[in-house]
């Protein structure tokens, strides 16, 4: 039996154990695997190192290092994000509405675990400890396929969580990670329905792709981040510049960091060169439009192509555009945008109102940096990805997005007529 399929069938077993544990019980494995992740720093933190050293000697761009990298800091948050999931309210066997049928049926519709989840993502050791900690606390096995480029730091993270969990009680099998880097092994995983009940990717936009075009097992779709933020010809000045460098500047590597940046052409003369310098000053490299480059505020700027409005670059850079107005800016996000997160800046009303109606995506903002959509900042714990899909979850996915549900039914003797 391959080594896929071996995990699937231990991850289905284990599932219908966990999937009936009680929330007292897998938080308290959840305090046990943060704790582990503090007490073991060492032994995580020197297979991170193999990895970050073969991917700079690969010439991988910092940007990737970035969210490849783990240091001290990173695993106490990663600690404190399973410790704050053991506060949060259990939704398995959370009631989502119910009534008494005219037959005197008492229905009620609850939420009830996933079963299997199963995760394929690149180099983002980050996600082990979220992916592992959110299917617990939701009554959910996992299996953690990750990328090549973080495989040390993947397997060390998962024998860490694991040993903790099934030390704590919890069933094995609950947290497993495949050894193989091979392609084919994801291939496999993403062919097995019946044994996982579902997929979510995490990455760029060829691993998302290549997952919801090629799986037959159900997927979420996660999305590419390419965000923009659009200066209306009401903005504040200093409040678009403040936001600008916040969203693009703050963490460069992140999905809801700003690519793209739009600004009115009633506006632009006065507005854009101070927000330009202050990204340059950041170490940003621009890729604009002929308006935006005619006004010479910075040196490191570009030609932009037609694939730079439609690139999420995961680094310093940024596509600037300048446009007509308020319908050009919709326009130009709806085409180009991946439906992730958008923000206006704008003191007019009206247009707040329109952009917030009129953009498709799954988090729309007025006067604040898109760096806000995660599932820590919106009080959801964390999170085991953004969806920009539109059925079963959107935007960013806390606990209930790792649940389905099931109508309970009592009665006391009802027949069909």
């Amino acid at each position: 039996m391959s080594e896929v399929k071996n995990l699937a069938l231990r991850a289905r077993e284990a599932a219908r154990v966990l999937g009936v544990t009680s929330a007292g019980a897998r938080n308290r494995a959840l305090l046990v695997m943060a704790h582990a992740l503090t007490a073991k720093t060492d032994q995580i933190l020197e297979a991170n190192a193999a990895d970050v050293a073969a991917a700079r000697e690969k010439g991988t761009p910092e940007g990737l290092i970035d969210r490849l990298e783990l240091n001290p800091a990173r695993l106490k948050s990663m600690s404190e994000a399973l410790k704050a999931l053991s506060l949060l309210p259990d939704p398995i066997g959370e009631v989502v509405e119910g009534n008494i049928l005219p037959n005197g049926l008492e229905l009620t519709k609850i939420r009830v675990p996933l079963g299997v989840v199963g995760m394929i993502y690149e180099a983002r050791p980050n996600v082990t400890a979220d992916a592992a900690g959110l299917c617990l606390k939701t009554g959910n096995a996992v299996i953690l396929r990750g990328g090549s480029m973080a495989i040390n730091s993947n397997l060390a993270l998962t024998r860490v969580l694991s040993e903790a969990a099934v030390g704590a009680g919890m069933p094995d099998g609950c947290i497993q990670s495949i050894e193989s880097t091979d392609h084919a092994a994801a291939e496999e995983m993403m062919g097995l329905h019946g044994l996982i009940d579902v997929l979510i990717p995490r990455g760029g936009a060829n691993l998302i792709r290549s997952v919801v075009e090629n799986a037959k097992v159900p997927v979420i779709e996660t999305g590419v981040g390419n965000c923009h933020v659009y200066i209306h010809e009401s903005a504040d000045p200093v409040m678009a510049q403040r936001i600008v460098v916040n969203a693009k500047c703050q963490r460069p590597s992140v999905c809801n960091a700003a690519e793209s940046l739009l600004c009115d052409e009633a506006v632009y003369e006065r507005v854009l060169p101070p927000v330009l310098k202050e990204l340059e000053e950041n170490g940003v490299t621009m890729y604009a439009d002929d308006k935006t480059r005619s006004l010479g505020a910075v040196m490191r700027i570009h030609p932009a192509t037609e694939e730079d409005w439609g690139t999420e670059y995961h680094e310093l850079k940024i596509s600037v555009r300048v446009v007509s107005g308020l319908d050009e800016a919709i326009r130009h996000i709806n085409t180009y945008g991946t439906k992730h997160s958008e923000a206006i800046v704008t003191s007019d009303y009206v247009a707040a109102r329109r952009f917030l109606r009129e953009v498709d995506a799954a988090a729309v903002y007025v006067n604040a940096s898109t760096r806000f959509t995660d599932g820590g900042e919106f009080g959801l714990g964390a999170e085991i990805g953004i969806s920009t899909q539109k059925l079963h979850a959107r935007g960013p996915m806390g606990l209930a997005a790792l649940t389905s549900t099931k109508y309970v039914l009592m009665g006391d003797g009802q027949i069909r007529e």
